[in-house]
């Protein structure tokens, strides 16, 4: 069976990747998910907010060493050997790159201008085959329009298109108001593809000492519904590469994205969960999956049942909003 694809312009050997996590890190975590099946691997996010730390705290330290020092004439010159968080990116990039022989997508954690392009275009210089822009973004400033946000989303994604020829992936969150308008503005833009949907952790509180504490939730496969919709509702219609992330978790929530119009799916709870063996046993079934229901390749499967091609369109929109509100039965002696 032929379960070959293709993401971003790139061909991958199977439709499963490897989103980014705390797997990247390890040269033997990649190895591993590479023998077990992985097509393509994103690496762990290079943060805004810890690079920008990261250059103030050294500006303090040269700079700032003569306040209170009448003797200080001169900024300290910069530590032979200091390595920066982009550096030790660079770096396990390129050894990334020699230890598997998949696909590696760099990924960028952030959504102001400041430093992206530069950064993007040393990324391409290292190795990465693509760029994932994951555009990590809580809009809770009540001065900032929705429109503002999505201007900033695209200024961002042209400023790093000018400088990067290697293809460029947009990863989203689904709390825009118009998605649809902002995924065509973006191909407009230059981007090659969409990944759909970025989860936001929320923070919990602790109710004995009243801190606002974080709470990290794995995904489940519940959380598909909503990415699997849009995937349905966007392909065909934007030029532009589609992959689920969130929710993806076995055979069964890879075959529904892909027929719904995803090139990819990318997984990380259920490999943190279940390890690397989980990748073959999707093959596996994926393959059986395809061949009991006589595809000839993965490729003819994708995005038949989109909303493009389905024999019942409106099911991925308002049409059976009253049919599925009044189709729940509460258990018997619940309210008799």
């Amino acid at each position: 069976m032929d379960l070959s694809t293709t993401y971003l312009g790139l061909e991958l050997k199977n439709p499963l990747v490897a989103s980014a996590s705390p797997l990247s890190r390890s040269l033997d975590s990649a190895r591993r998910l590479e023998d077990a099946g992985m097509a393509a691997l994103v690496m762990y996010s290079l943060f805004e907010e810890e690079l920008l730390n990261e250059e103030q705290a050294l500006e303090y330290f040269m700079h700032g060493h003569d306040i209170g020092n009448a003797e200080a004439t001169s900024p300290l010159p910069v530590p032979d050997g200091y390595h920066s968080g982009l550096d030790d990116y660079l770096e396990h990039l390129h050894r990334l790159k020699q230890a598997i022989d998949v696909p590696v997508i760099a990924s960028l954690n952030g959504i102001s201008t400041s430093g992206w392009v530069e950064n993007g275009r040393q990324l391409q210089e290292a190795g990465a085959d693509a760029l994932e822009l994951n555009t990590y973004h809580i809009a809770a400033n009540i001065a900032e329009s929705g429109t503002e946000i999505e201007a900033r989303y695209v200024e961002l994604l042209t400023q790093l298109r000018q400088q990067v020829s290697i293809p460029i992936a947009v990863k989203l969150s689904p709390q825009f108001s118009s998605l649809a308008e902002l995924a065509q503005r973006l191909a407009v833009a230059g981007a090659d593809g969409l990944v759909l949907f970025n989860r936001f952790y929320q923070p919990d509180i602790d109710l004995e000492t009243l801190e606002v504490i974080p709470s990290l939730q794995l995904s489940t496969p519940n959380e598909l519904l909503l990415r699997m919709r849009w995937i349905a509702l966007l392909h065909g219609r934007v030029d532009l590469s589609l992959a689920a992330t969130g929710g993806v978790h076995g055979t069964e929530q890879v075959l529904k994205v892909l027929l719904a119009g995803a090139d990819a799916a990318q997984m990380c709870s259920a490999l943190l969960q279940h390890g690397p063996g989980r990748l073959t046993e999707i093959l596996g079934e994926l393959t059986q999956w395809l061949e009991k229901h006589e595809y000839a390749s993965l490729r003819q499967l994708i995005g038949s049942v989109s909303q493009q091609k389905t024999n019942d369109p409106a099911a991925f929109e308002r049409a059976n909003y009253m049919k599925v509100l009044g189709s729940y039965t509460p258990p018997p002696g619940v309210w008799n």
